[in-house]
């Protein structure tokens, strides 16, 4: 109940392949599972495995799923060192045309793709996959291209169509809400003995200290965006080709600093105060980001879109400097555990992450907004660093780089521990109200998919017109 009751399938695939969730929200299609429609373990062991003859699967308005899709949604999953066993391909199909219905529907409603971020997360696909393989090349051998501009452009393609599902997946489910009397009716419809078991939970709350540049460096790289912006003003340079050459944020190097964004676009602060302040034409001053130094410009404005470029060069930060970081953090932790100071003293003092230090360092889940994590759930990095930690233990120092792969040198601590236990109305309220409004999200999804397959031109093709799906592709 608890559960909802849900196929995990596109959770796994899209979490493995593409580390990121479609919202949470879509039905997931229960099909069957007789031995004969399983992937045979042993057919996917290599990365080179041989795809079937191709043919048209299925199609969803403009979109075909080839048969191929199934095997290489497969594959991908296995790359991960995740097993495939219990998947089949009716299971992955079903999802294919999820995934393709909400693209569709996506295009029809003017959706539109920022396309430094798809560039972006191509990169990091390729990135990925190139460490586990141990080469580019063999990137290219395992998805069988000719060269890396081929592979970038099928990947990015299909990551655009993801991120189109995705985009259309929130829209659907953006208005829908609980209420109180939701939330306790959907608890008390839960009977006693099905009462799921909530997991080790922990409040923790961490100190931050960064790695300074030398004045003289920040002041060097002051100096060349200076230097940028006098060739572009004076003598006519290219700002896109300065940006493809120099800047360090390789998401739009590619688009030669292209960023589309709106008053809705997530933008720290100081990029928004800079960019949404300029006129067209007109070259910034550097200014400074926690990503480090930028110049910028707007180029085009189209209605509430701006199309801004932007060129960001970061300080380098020497040895010397990391050295320094982490003698600091290592001197802060050890006056916490002499009792010198209070954890909660030394973060308002000494953190340098601006969004906790004055809130004694506690983190907030995002997905809930509350102090609370789920110790199964947190991510690799930070679980083993306090997965051994009792309440109110200090974790030793560690590195945790950013986005940017600069150093970051944190100490955790373990405000609160809460034990695994029996789900409670009143102690897990937080909980129990998110998993409500997945099912009432769930509800929404699957009312909205209803609406479009019968409106949409849907065709399944060949042995998957065998599948048994929840919802109603075959249109019978």
């Amino acid at each position: 109940m608890m559960q909802l009751k849900i196929t995990n399938l596109r959770f796994t695939i899209n979490t493995l392949v593409f580390g990121l969730l479609l919202g949470g929200a879509i039905q997931a299609q229960e099909v069957n599972s007789e031995p004969n429609s399983s992937i045979e373990k042993d057919s996917i062991d290599t990365p080179f495995t041989t795809f079937k003859v191709d043919g048209v699967a299925g199609v969803v308005g403009d979109y075909l799923i080839l048969e191929s899709d199934i095997d290489k949604f497969l594959i991908d999953i296995k790359s991960q060192g995740q097993s495939v066993a219990e998947i089949t391909p009716c299971q992955v199909m079903g999802k294919l045309l999820e995934d393709k219905l909400l693209a569709h529907q996506a295009i029809q409603d003017s959706i539109v793709v920022n396309t430094a971020r798809v560039t972006s997360e191509v990169e990091q696909i390729i990135g990925r996959f190139a460490q586990q393989l141990g080469s580019e090349q063999k990137v290219i051998e395992y998805y069988k291209k000719d060269n890396m501009a081929e592979l970038r452009a099928e990947l990015f393609d299909i990551r655009k169509d993801i991120i189109l599902s995705e985009q259309m997946n929130e829209k659907i489910i953006s208005s829908v809400d609980v209420t109180p009397d939701e939330i306790k009716s959907y608890f008390e419809s839960i009977p006693e003995d099905e009462l799921p078991t909530i997991g080790v939970e922990l409040e923790i709350a961490q100190i931050v200290v960064e790695p300074k540049a030398t004045e003289e460096e920040r002041q060097s790289v002051i100096n060349r965006l200076n230097g940028f912006r006098r060739d572009i003003l004076e003598n006519g340079s290219s700002f896109a080709t300065k940006a493809v050459l120099y800047t360090d944020d390789k998401a739009s190097a590619g688009e030669g600093g292209l960023m589309t964004i709106n008053r809705k676009t997530p933008l720290v602060k100081e990029f928004r105060d800079v960019v949404f302040n300029l006129q067209e034409g007109e070259v910034s001053e550097p200014f400074e980001t926690e990503y480090g130094f930028h110049i910028a410009t707007l180029e085009k404005t189209k209605g509430d879109n701006l199309d801004v470029r932007h060129i960001l060069l970061i300080p380098k930060i020497g040895r010397a400097q990391e050295e320094e970081a982490k003698d600091k953090i290592t001197r802060i932790r050890e006056r916490i555990l002499s009792g010198d100071l209070s954890f909660d003293e030394a973060a308002r003092e000494f953190s340098d992450q601006k969004e906790t230090k004055f809130d004694g360092g506690v983190l907030i889940n995002p997905e809930n907004l509350s102090p609370r994590f789920e110790l199964t759930r947190l991510d690799t990095s930070i679980y083993t660093k306090v997965s051994g930690l009792e309440e109110g233990e200090v974790s030793l120092v560690f590195n945790d780089p950013d986005r940017t792969n600069k150093s970051m040198f944190k100490i955790l601590k373990i405000n609160k521990k809460i034990g695994e236990h029996k789900a409670d109305y009143t102690k897990d309220y937080i909980k129990i109200k998110e998993l409500a409004l997945r099912q009432k999200q769930i509800k929404a999804i699957a009312k909205w998919q209803k609406e479009k397959i019968a409106e949409t031109y849907i065709k399944v093709n060949g042995d998957n017109r065998d599948c048994e799906f929840a919802s109603n592709w075959l249109k019978k």
